[in-house]
């Protein structure tokens, strides 16, 4: 991993942002992802997770503030450029694609063509091993149309992993996959962040696999920031419970304390949920 006290490869700078109907729904909110880092953006359904990912992949422009990757104002890149340092799975990719497999994450190499119009050796290299990785090699010829939900996550993981960027952005990348492969998924994105120097934001709704694989957590509720730090000092019951109107409790398991578990102990209260 990279010195904690290398440059910001993601600065959000009192970033905000609203619909018509919600013209003041996100904001003001401000963070730094740094090199090595995987930050995951926690909260309830509407908080504004998605929304503000967006803002940061450049999908979104800001009604005031900024987002800076590596320096440079998103709103000042070119698609094209923007590409070439950031990646974006969003929530549901879409999987009626008559493509193959690794055509579609061949697609993740389309930044770095310099000329031409087909895919080089190294590139077909690079998209074999991002299938490898995540475990969709075995299919790679088959039409993406024909996969399961699960499997059509992981194949547009591995296209953002072909892509090569400093910056991974997830919109709850696990949300079709079964344990083994949610697991999987958030191994892989953590150590290319601690091998590469990436810098990872994703969203979930699960705060265990948070806890347990992320470096730093933003918390939302209602497009607000209620919290941020570490995971030991924002995924407790005392931060949680009052923010999803659920009581809520630490579980730890015998022999093995480094991993801690935020369960529900109650049913839903009158807060949020």
């Amino acid at each position: 991993m990279l010195s904690p006290d290398a440059s910001p490869m993601l600065a959000v700078t009192d970033v905000r942002f609203g619909f018509t109907d919600r013209p003041n729904f996100l904001g003001p909110v401000a963070l730094s992802v740094r090199p090595g880092e995987c930050w995951a953006i926690v909260g309830p359904n509407g908080a504004g997770k998605s929304t503000l990912l967006k803002l940061m992949a450049g999908l979104h422009r800001p009604h005031a503030g900024e987002v800076r990757i590596l320096g440079t104002s998103v709103g000042a890149m070119s698609g094209r450029l923007r590409a070439r340092h950031v990646a974006y799975v969003p929530q549901h990719p879409p999987g009626d694609l008559d493509q193959s497999v690794r055509d579609i994450v061949l697609m993740g190499r389309f930044p770095h063509r310099s000329l031409g119009l087909f895919e080089s050796a190294e590139d077909y290299r690079i998209a074999d091993q991002a299938m490898e990785v995540c475990g969709t090699l075995t299919f790679a010829d088959r039409p993406i149309s024909t996969l399961s939900g699960g499997e059509t996550q992981r194949v547009h993981v591995a296209a953002a992993m072909a892509q090569e960027p400093e910056v991974l952005l997830l919109d709850e990348p696990t949300a079709s996959l079964d344990l083994r492969h949610q697991l999987a998924i958030f191994q892989i994105v953590t150590d290319r962040a601690s091998a590469e120097g990436l810098a990872v934001v994703v969203v979930t709704h699960d705060v265990n696999l948070a806890a347990r694989f992320c470096s730093h957590v933003l918390l939302l509720d209602d497009g607000r920031t209620v919290a941020m730090g570490t995971p030991e000092e924002v995924l407790t019951p005392g931060v949680l419970s009052p923010v999803y109107g659920v009581e809520m409790t630490t579980l730890t398991m015998e022999g093995d304390p480094q991993y801690r578990w935020v369960v529900p102990v109650g049913g839903a209260g009158g807060g949020p949920g």
